[in-house]
């Protein structure tokens, strides 16, 4: 999966140099904003300020983080773990949601979440939720940020911070999940466009929204790559043939857009000056806690912990009239969807400090500082 074939040899240059630079980068300055692009394994609560079906500002999402704040998992989201890893190099507080009234004035100067459940890729992605901001309304809400931090703090400071600060793009799920695999909805859709199609037109869409996000002044930007969706507790539910095992063609999809996303990344770092793209596994990391989850302290890896109904607790989202597992830290899903906070816990760990296996073409510790 993501193999690099026939990657041009200035590619490979800027590898070699990367990995010889490494000492440097890992020992420089601080991040001064942190700017969150994703769907609902980011989100901190864009959505509960539109009107949709997915939504999280409800009991029990939350239940140990406090309240429920929108968070689509029971405690911290993997970016908020991410944040509390990064104190050491000036970001002290979680990323705030864009469309949050307070998220005004010289908050926004640290950065802003602009992730939305149910969002994707593409713009028809999610439709059967209603509302949701896909990643063009993203980079649009982006631009609003934008414009108002250079009317603060003037042009040349407000380049040196977008130059500076560091981008997240957690999507692609939804394009999969809520959009191509949809069942009975997407029939005519897969009937129509093979899946190499529909990766093709996916590849080709971000390729253009990351270009986008890098001529508004983004030259540090992780894109994660879209999980073993096939393991969730959702996709077991509704394809019963797959027994105990994760489903394959969900997962077969997913390495499918994998590949050349990470060409696409490598793509971007050599081609557009002063950026630097990385690439992050997240699909390697959470199928190994799948398949190896005792040896992370899980004792179920294949089933919901918020659950109403079904085998794996996938078939009802998590909501008031759930059950509710009494040790979250035991389950690696917390709802048909999403991970538990013991999940989002391990991966970025793996994603600041990790090896090229995990992270490429750096980690995100070394990116921070560059």
């Amino acid at each position: 999966m993501g193999i690099l074939l026939g990657m041009p040899t200035v590619g490979i240059a800027f590898q070699i140099l990367t990995v010889l630079a490494l000492p440097r980068l890992c020992s420089a300055d601080n991040v001064p904003a942190n700017f969150v692009f994703g769907d609902s394994l980011v989100e901190v609560g864009n959505n509960n300020y539109i009107v949709s079906l997915s939504k999280a500002n409800f009991i029990p999402n939350g239940i140990d983080f406090g309240k429920p704040t929108g968070r689509y998992t029971n405690g911290r989201t993997i970016v908020d773990d991410s944040t509390r890893h990064c104190q050491e190099i000036g970001l002290k507080h979680f990323t705030p949601p864009y469309l949050d009234p307070t998220t005004t004035g010289p908050v926004v100067l640290q950065g802003v979440s602009y992730a939305s459940g149910g969002g994707g890729i593409l713009n028809h992605t999610g439709k059967i939720f209603g509302g949701r901001i896909n990643l063009d309304a993203q980079m649009d809400n982006f631009a609003n940020t934008r414009q108002d931090i250079i009317s603060s703090i003037g042009s040349p400071a407000a380049m040196k911070l977008f130059n500076r600060a560091l981008y997240s793009v957690t999507m692609g799920s939804n394009d999969f999940i809520n959009n191509y695999l949809v069942p009975v909805l997407s029939a005519v859709e897969q009937k129509l466009i093979s899946p190499q199609m529909f990766v093709d037109t996916l590849i080709s869409r971000f390729r253009l929204q990351l270009t986008r996000l890098y001529n508004m002044g983004a030259r540090k930007i992780i894109v994660v790559n879209v999980g073993p969706i096939g393991c969730i507790p959702y996709q077991r539910e509704i394809n019963p043939s797959a027994g105990e095992n994760c489903v394959a063609f969900p997962n077969e999809l997913a390495q499918m857009f994998n590949a050349p996303l990470k060409d696409l990344v490598a793509e971007l770092s050599t081609n557009l000056k002063g950026a630097t793209f990385i690439y992050a596994d997240v699909y390697r990391i959470v199928d190994d806690i799948v398949q190896n989850y005792k040896s992370y302290g899980f004792e179920i890896a294949n089933s919901a912990c918020c659950a109403v109904a079904g085998k794996f607790g996938g078939l009802i989202p998590c909501g008031p009239k759930s059950k509710v597992c009494l040790d979250r830290s035991k389950y690696a899903f917390w709802d048909s969807y999403h991970p538990t906070d013991a999940t989002n816990v391990i991966i970025p760990k793996r994603l600041m400090d990790g090896d090229s296996d995990d992270i490429s073409l750096v980690n995100i510790r070394c990116l921070m500082k560059s």
